[in-house]
């Protein structure tokens, strides 16, 4: 009886210690996924910027390089980004994306905040090495993104919330269950989307879409023309689709254990 009573209490003993671990370990865990995420996401801006501006520095003689080089250089470095990082932090690199995350409910208000920190930081560290490793000669103008000179500051806060409503309304489809079968190869769709903006409105603002993007090439540089606008129209036109994607556009699946959901996350 008391040999019985005396397994009974021990297992009582263990379960209670067992269930007391449990939010521990779960803390434990969230907090280790969380920093592994942050980290991804400071290296991945990182690349954004030194690779991506890398593309804009002058080479040869020439005043500036061809046209499409900006454009695809982004375009494949966001790419190259997503494969080495999506899987662990989502590859914003962007803290407008990361807004959309946000609002969507994709990851919660605290890491994006992480998020954001380490985006601006990591867009400041990336330019600061590829101005340490550029030719002490080239333009102090390279890979800043201002309004063309014709273009008023509200012309172009108008690009560049369109832009950004483009780029972030096709992340948002990456997260709508009903899109899941379209997802194959989304680090080449997403790099030929971030090329394809580039293009169209490159001439026009710089297509930044991107405030940290905007942030790291105008502190090296100090080019703080019209800087506003790059904040408010990437947030402006993150928002707006978000909130229409998710509670326009997005359908409620009433069977969700019927659709193969990958987890899929926003990448650019």
């Amino acid at each position: 009886m008391d040999a019985g009573h005396e397994i009974v209490t021990e297992d009582l003993v263990v379960k209670e210690i067992t269930r007391s671990r449990q939010p521990k370990n779960k803390i434990i865990s969230w907090c280790s996924d969380s920093w592994r995420a942050i980290l991804a996401e400071f290296l991945a801006t990182i690349s954004l910027l030194f690779f991506g501006c890398m593309t804009c520095v002058p080479i040869d003689n020439l005043p500036m390089n061809p046209p499409l080089y900006g454009p695809l250089g982004f375009g494949l470095i966001v790419i190259l980004n997503i494969q080495i990082f999506g899987h662990i932090s989502g590859a914003h690199m962007n803290p407008a994306v990361t807004l959309s995350a946000i609002i969507w409910g994709k990851i919660s208000v605290v890491l994006g905040i992480g998020y954001i920190i380490v985006q601006f930081f990591g867009a400041i560290i990336g330019y600061g090495v590829l101005v340490g490793l550029s030719p002490a000669n080239i333009s102090t103008a390279v890979c800043i993104t201002q309004p063309h000179a014709r273009f008023t500051e509200y012309q172009a806060l108008g690009v560049e919330i369109l832009l950004t409503t483009g780029l972030v309304l096709a992340n948002c489809a990456v997260w709508d269950p009903v899109n899941v079968n379209n997802n194959e190869s989304s680090s080449i769709k997403f790099g030929l989307i971030v090329a394809a903006l580039c293009v169209a409105g490159g001439p026009l603002t710089g297509a930044s879409m991107n405030p940290a993007r905007s942030l790291g090439p105008a502190i090296w540089t100090n080019t703080w023309n019209a800087h506003w606008v790059y904040y408010a129209g990437p947030f402006l036109g993150s928002a707006s689709a978000t909130v229409f994607y998710k509670y326009v556009w997005l359908l409620k699946v009433k069977e969700p254990e019927t659709l193969s959901w990958t987890g899929s996350k926003c990448r650019v």
